[in-house]
């Protein structure tokens, strides 16, 4: 009689043997480091509002890897499966998407406002909170049945 010796299913996250306490010990200790990065602006751009920079972590390649090493950790870990595409909202989605598709072996789809573009674009209008604006990607980008995840911008909250 024989034993199976194929590692354990529970054990892998989208065919990398990791455990899921130690990604997750990781993700924790990346998240503690990145945050220790971040420059905070009271009252601005306007009194209520705690502004977290995030600039400094693009100064520091060491802070950059980390900080795309726990975006890794955190898809994997939610989705179970690498995305097919990254897509990259203007502005700060292009600061993280393109490294954050390169780490996954994903493509990367720029998202930019109407008229910026070239070529045939799909266009969906949005709502702000003072009028309606619209975002365009070029219309072959993304193909049926691909997994996307999208790298919006920072949401910022008031009091």
């Amino acid at each position: 009689m024989s034993q199976s010796t194929a590692p354990d299913a529970s054990a892998q996250v989208a065919g990398h043997p990791s455990s899921h306490s130690s990604s997750a010990a990781e993700l924790a200790s990346l998240k503690v480091k990145l945050r220790g990065a971040l420059r905070q602006y009271p009252d601005f751009p306007s009194p209520g509002i705690l502004f977290e920079d995030i600039l400094p972590i693009f100064a520091d390649p060491s802070l950059h890897e980390a900080l795309i090493r726990s975006l890794e950790l955190h898809i994997l870990e939610n989705y179970g499966q690498k995305p097919d595409v990254i897509v990259g909202l203007e502005a700060r989605g292009f600061l993280i998407g393109p490294s954050l598709a390169l780490r996954l072996g994903a493509s990367f789809v720029p998202v930019r406002k109407q008229g910026k573009l070239p070529g045939p674009c799909v266009t969906q209008a949005y709502e702000k909170e003072y009028g309606q604006d619209f975002f365009q990607m070029q219309s072959d980008s993304i193909k049926p049945g691909q997994k996307v995840i999208v790298v919006d911008d920072i949401i910022a909250t008031g009091t």
